[in-house]
Formats: structure tokens, C-alpha cells, sequence
């Protein structure tokens, strides 16, 4: 299993689209992860958030990158089958 780094993230207070990910991030992994389990010690916790976050990378499917999941959307990207679309900061 992957392990993930877990670094604090600042942002500035214009930045209001990045802190909604990040915000619908941390209610999906609530709603599918945290919901789900109940977890008896910090290890088994961490076990199953890092395997929920590489769920949420590797297989979920996202509706906002057309069906694909984040690590097969920047692939696809990175060999040029889709094309960047512009990110408004």
C-alpha cells in the first residue's frame, strides 16, 4: 500500500475554488469513508483513509473530468488525448 504525504495546506483567501475541493473532498470522505467504519485505533483509521484516498484517485469515477479518474484524466491529458482546459485562480 501507498503511503501519503500529510501536508497542511494554506490558501490565500481569493483562492475560494480550491478550498470548495478541498471541502467536497473532506465531505466525500466523510460520507464514504468515515461513515462506513468504526475504527478501534489510529492505525486502522489510517489504513482505511489512506486506501479511500487512493479509491478516490485511482478508480472513482468524477463526473468533472468526464467520467474518468483523476489519475486516468491526467494520463490521458499528459499524452495529449484531452486537452487542458484553462484553470481560472
Amino acid at each position: 500500500m501507498e503511503i501519503y504525504s500529510t501536508q497542511h495546506l494554506t490558501e490565500s483567501p481569493k483562492s475560494l475554488n480550491s478550498i470548495a475541493h478541498i471541502e467536497a473532498f473532506h465531505r466525500l470522505l466523510e460520507d464514504e469513508c468515515f461513515q462506513r467504519f468504526e475504527f478501534k485505533t489510529y492505525e486502522e483509521a489510517y489504513r482505511e483513509v489512506a486506501s479511500y484516498i487512493a479509491f478516490y484517485n485511482e478508480r472513482r469515477l468524477h463526473g468533472s473530468v468526464l467520467d474518468l479518474s483523476p489519475k486516468e484524466y491526467y494520463n490521458q491529458t499528459k499524452r495529449g488525448l484531452i486537452p487542458q482546459r484553462e484553470v481560472r485562480v
